[in-house]
């Protein structure tokens, strides 16, 4: 290794440890002759010198290498006159600072154009493209590796997406007509509270048909009222029969309302219970030989009318082929929405 690898490679240390923010001198020389307008172009000058890869500077020949110190040793000279700069001794101060700064400004292109070739030189010996080659095969390969995994996860998410409509199918197959009983759920809770509003009407008309019973016995000792002859007791009686037979009909009335909701809701609630277990029935009649059979009962549970101890049913149920026709329909659009 040469003389001049030596003292190029010192000049180069030299000049990048070289601190900038002394260069202002503002303390010393006043805001008015500071150097702080020196400081940019110097830390951009120093920064072209630290694009220099000093590693394999060994492979410069003597010439490069002298060339490197020159241009070295003359920015370090530069930037040295400002710490060198008297106020004092001449005049036109300045001036010669203004001079001084202009010149280290101009000194980094002076200095780029020399040192650039050597610069793309020696950062094209220093790159190691092997191990370039080798990050950009570990880079291709973090991305190969993150791509499968990503399409892992998507066919996991796909399998579980697929696990999730088959349980929604399922649930949808398991509701089918079943679903349909919220609707007599709704109907019995609606006939619930209608039968529970006339059950009180019921009760309090009883209570005023007996109070008015009771008070009838003494009617006639109210002095006003005393029947005074035939005419007057016969117009007297006349009246509390029509009154007792008013609150009469009304009791009747209440209480034939109250068992006709009692008779709707319980009806209604049978049918729910019924619908809830229809897919139930469904699925065991399909393995079954007597499925037309089952079917048929069971629709006839739901459909017909029931007795229900408050009203008596209607004499004219559904008629046996009807009752096949319409459960057979049900049955059929039930399979459909399992299969």
């Amino acid at each position: 290794m040469s003389d001049q690898y030596e003292i190029a490679k010192t000049s180069l240390e030299r000049i990048l440890e070289y601190y900038t923010s002394i260069l202002s001198r503002e303390e010393e020389l006043g805001k008015r002759l500071s150097f702080s307008g020196a400081i940019d172009p110097a830390n951009r000058l120093i920064a072209l010198f630290k694009q220099l890869p000093l590693s394999p500077l060994d492979q410069l020949s003597d010439t490069e290498l002298r060339a490197l110190q020159h241009e070295a040793d003359s920015s370090f000279n530069l930037l040295e006159e400002v710490k060198k700069f008297d106020p004092e001794n001449p005049e036109n101060n300045t001036s010669k600072r203004d001079n001084i700064i202009n010149k280290i400004s101009d000194k980094r292109q002076q200095t780029f154009t020399t040192i650039y070739p050597i610069i793309s030189y020696l950062s094209a010996r220093a790159t190691d493209f092997s191990a370039l080659e080798s990050n950009a095969r570990a880079a291709v390969q973090a991305v190969e590796d993150e791509a499968r995994q990503i399409q892992d996860s998507l066919r996991e998410t796909e399998g579980n997406a697929e696990r999730i409509l088959e349980n929604v199918k399922r649930v949808a197959e398991e509701q089918g007509v079943s679903q349909q009983a919220v609707y007599y759920k709704n109907e019995a809770d609606y006939h619930a509270t209608e039968a529970e509003n006339w059950r009180k009407w019921t009760i309090l008309t009883a209570i005023g048909l007996g109070v008015f019973a009771v008070l009838s016995v003494f009617i006639h000792k109210i002095p006003f009222l005393t029947p005074e002859n035939t005419y007057e007791a016969i117009q007297l009686s006349i009246s509390k029969i029509l009154i007792f037979a008013v609150i009469s009909y009304m009791l009747i009335l209440c209480a034939r309302n109250f068992l006709s909701h009692m008779h709707n809701k319980i009806v209604n609630k049978h049918r729910q219970n019924a619908l809830v277990t229809f897919k139930a029935l469904a699925d065991a009649a399909r393995e079954n030989e007597n499925q037309e059979i089952v079917l048929t009962h069971a629709a006839e549970c739901i459909f017909s009318p029931q007795e229900t101890g408050y009203t008596k049913a209607s004499s004219s149920n559904m008629s046996q082929p009807t009752i096949q026709t319409v459960f057979r329909s049900l049955g059929q659009g039930a399979k459909e929405t399992s299969g």
